[in-house]
C-alpha cells in the first residue's frame, strides 16, 4: 500500500456546483489512500489576494509533506502557466498568477517548477477546468510519491502579486493598508510583528490609529473587551493588527475595504 499523504484544496469554486467534489475524485482515483482536506472553497471570486491570504494563513498547520492545491484562476485557458512550488516542508500546486505570493514571503526556501509533463495530466486538458485536468492529477501523483522534478523544469520568472507596502514615515509612525476583510467585517491590516514589533510587546502599547478619517486609540486583548458599538484595534490570531467592532462589522461602520490606508502612531 502507498504512503498516506494529505492533499488540501483552496479555491473560489464554492460548494453549489460539483467542481470541488470532482477534484477530490481525480486525486482519489490516482491515489485512493490520500487524505483530503478542504481549507476553503469560499475565496472571493477571482480574488488572487484573498486566495493568497487564505492559503498563507492555513498551510503551516498541516503535517510536513502535505500537498496544497490552490485554484483561484481567472486566467484559466490563457497564457498563464501551471506551477508547482516546494518549500522545506510543503508542496503547492497552483496557477502562475501570484496566488502563492504570501507563502513565498514566509518561506526561506521556495522553488518553483513549470508543470510541463503531460503524462501526469488528464487528457484532453480542457480550456476551462484546469483544477480537474492539471492541478488535481498533479496533486494525486505527488501524493502517490512522484518527485516534484518529474513534473517540469525550475523557473525563476514566476508571477508575484504587487502587495501594499508598509511605510515608515517617522520614528514611531507607520502607514499600511487593509489586506483582508473577514466574514465578521474585521479589517485585517498588513501591520504585523515584523513591521511593528512594539505592537506585540508583553504589555499593549498606547496607539493612535487613523482609518477612514477616524482615530482609534483603544487596543484590546480580545474581541470581548470591546464595548458595544465601539470600534477598537486588536492583535489578531493572524499575527496582524486588526480593526474590529464588537459583534458588528467594522468594515461597514467605517466604510473600509481591502486597500483602505491605515496609519498608526505608537506611544500616543
Amino acid at each position: 500500500m502507498s504512503e498516506t499523504r494529505i492533499v488540501t484544496f483552496t479555491t473560489d469554486f464554492g460548494l453549489s456546483d460539483a467542481f470541488a467534489g470532482i477534484m477530490h475524485g481525480v486525486v482519489l482515483n490516482i491515489h485512493p489512500e490520500t487524505s483530503i482536506v478542504d481549507i476553503s472553497h469560499a475565496v472571493a471570486s477571482y480574488d488572487l489576494l484573498d486566495g493568497a491570504w487564505t492559503i498563507a494563513q492555513a498551510y503551516r498547520y498541516f503535517p510536513p509533506r502535505t500537498v496544497h492545491v490552490v485554484v483561484v484562476d481567472p486566467g484559466v485557458g490563457g497564457k498563464r502557466r501551471p506551477i508547482l512550488a516546494e518549500t522545506d516542508d510543503y508542496i503547492f500546486v497552483a496557477p502562475d498568477n501570484g496566488v502563492l505570493t504570501l507563502v513565498e514571503a514566509r518561506e526561506p526556501k521556495f522553488t518553483v517548477r513549470h508543470i510541463t509533463s503531460e503524462r501526469y495530466l488528464l487528457q484532453p486538458v480542457s480550456q476551462t477546468f484546469h483544477g480537474r485536468d492539471i492541478f488535481s492529477p498533479v496533486a494525486g501523483w505527488l501524493s502517490k510519491g512522484i518527485g516534484p522534478a518529474e513534473f517540469g523544469p525550475e523557473i525563476s520568472d514566476y508571477v508575484r502579486l504587487p502587495l501594499p507596502a508598509v511605510e515608515h514615515i517617522g520614528a514611531n509612525s507607520l502607514r499600511g493598508a487593509v489586506l483582508k476583510v473577514d466574514k465578521f467585517g474585521n479589517l485585517i491590516t498588513n501591520l504585523g510583528g515584523q513591521e511593528a514589533p512594539a505592537l506585540f510587546a508583553a504589555s499593549l502599547p498606547k496607539v493612535s490609529i487613523l482609518i477612514s478619517d477616524q482615530t482609534i486609540t483603544r487596543l484590546c486583548h480580545s474581541y470581548a473587551e470591546g464595548k458595544e458599538g465601539e470600534i477598537f484595534a486588536i492583535l489578531g490570531s493572524s499575527g496582524y493588527l486588526e480593526i474590529a467592532a464588537r459583534q458588528a462589522s467594522a468594515a461597514e461602520k467605517l466604510g473600509a475595504a481591502v486597500g483602505t490606508p491605515v496609519g498608526i502612531v505608537l506611544g500616543e
